[in-house]
C-alpha cells in the first residue's frame, strides 16, 4: 500500500518547509524512495534491525544523499534516533510491521515453513536468542504459553509434547523438521484447511524471537510523542495481534478523557489526536492482484490534534 501510505503522509509533510519522517522499518526502502521522490524537501529517518536490509536500502537510496538518515536498531528506539540526529519532533512516521519480504525470501534465515534452513528468525542476527534455542531450552510450559498467545494455536499442548520428546533425543535445528512434527502433532481433519499447518508456530517463535509486540506497544506512544501538530503516524499490520495493538493504542490516544456527564467537552481533557479514517484500511483488489503477500495488511493513520 505504498501510494497509500504517501497520500497519507503527505498533508503533514506538505505543511513545513524542511519536514521530517522516520521510517521505522526501512526494509529495502520502497516507501521512503517514494516519499523522496515525490517531495523534494523531506528528509527521512531509516530505521532497521536487519543489517542487510540497511545496506541494500542505503544503496538503492544512495542518489538522494543526506537526505537519508539512517540506524540500525530496533524500532522501539525511535526517540533517542530522532534526537540523535538533532530533531525535537517530527512531521510523521510509517512503521511497516511484521517480517519483511528480504526476510522470507532468504532461505537461510529460518522464516520460512516450506524450504529447510537453520532455525534462526532473528530479524537482527547479531543478537538476542534464535527459534531453535526457544524450541530447544524453554519449560514446555513456557512453550505452550507462546504458541498460544503468538499462534493462537489450539494443539499447542500437543505441539509441546512432541517437541520435548523430540529435543530429548537430540536438538531441533531444522526448519523442515520443525514443520513437520508440528504437521503430524495437528488432527488430519484440521489440516486440511487453513494453509500450512505450521505457519501458527512459526509465527509464534518468530514474535517471541524478536520481541515484535514489545517492541511496537513501546514505539508507537513514542512515535505519537515526537509528533508535531498536524503531524500522522500510519501503521501497516499484517496479524491480528499486531493491529490489536496498533488499534488500542490508536484508541486510546483519540479517545477524550472528559468526564461523561460534563455536558461540555473539558479542553485540558479533550483528546491529542484524531483517527485520519475509522476502523483500518485493506489493499485494493488491483494491489491483491499485484502483490498477494498484501492480501492481510490493515492499515491505520492518526493525527495529532494538539501539544
Amino acid at each position: 500500500m505504498r501510494d497509500r501510505c504517501v497520500e497519507l503522509l503527505a498533508p503533514a509533510i506538505e505543511a513545513s518547509s524542511h519536514p521530517v519522517i522516520v521510517d521505522g522499518t526501512l526494509g529495502l526502502g520502497g516507501h521512503t524512495e517514494a516519499l523522496l521522490q515525490r517531495f523534494e524537501n523531506l528528509t527521512v529517518i531509516g530505521i532497521d534491525r536487519d543489517e542487510i536490509a540497511l545496506e541494500r536500502a542505503r544503496e538503492r537510496l544512495a542518489p538522494f544523499g543526506d537526505r537519508l538518515k539512517t540506524t540500525h536498531c530496533i524500532f522501539d528506539q525511535i526517540s533517542d534516533v530522532v534526537a540523535s540526529f538533532g530533531y525535537s519532533t517530527i512531521n510523521g512516521a510509517l512503521f511497516d510491521l511484521g517480517v519483511s519480504s528480504i526476510q522470507l525470501d532468504e532461505t537461510e534465515r529460518g522464516f520460512s515453513y516450506s524450504q529447510d534452513a537453520p532455525l534462526d528468525m532473528r530479524m537482527d542476527r547479531s543478537q538476542g536468542v534464535t527459534a531453535s534455542e526457544i524450541v530447544n531450552t524453554y519449560e514446555p510450559g513456557k512453550l505452550v504459553n507462546i504458541l498460544r498467545t503468538y499462534g493462537e494455536e489450539k494443539f499447542a499442548t500437543r505441539i509441546v509434547e512432541n517437541i520435548v520428546k523430540a529435543r530429548a533425543k537430540a536438538p531441533l535445528n531444522s526448519t523442515i523438521e520443525l514443520a513437520t512434527l508440528v504437521k503430524e502433532s495437528i488432527p488430519a481433519a484440521t489440516r486440511r484447511t487453513g494453509g500450512n499447518p505450521a505457519k501458527r508456530t512459526f509465527q509464534a517463535l518468530r514474535i517471541e524471537a524478536n520481541d515484535e509486540l514489545g517492541a511496537i506497544s513501546r514505539a508507537l506512544p513514542d512515535a505519537l510523542e515526537l509528533l508535531m501538530v498536524g503531524g500522522r503516524l500510519v501503521v501497516m499490520s499484517f496479524q491480528s495481534l499486531e493491529d490489536r495493538i496498533v488499534k488500542e493504542i490508536f484508541t486510546e490516544a483519540s479517545t477524550s478523557k472528559s468526564p461523561r456527564n460534563l455536558p461540555v467537552e473539558l479542553p485540558e481533557y479533550a483528546a491529542k489526536f484524531s483517527l485520519v479514517f475509522r476502523s483500518s484500511q485493506t489493499p485494493s483488489e488491483e494491489e491483491l492482484a499485484a502483490n498477494p503477500r498484501s492480501a492481510s495488511v490493515r492499515l491505520r493513520a492518526i493525527e495529532k490534534l494538539a501539544s
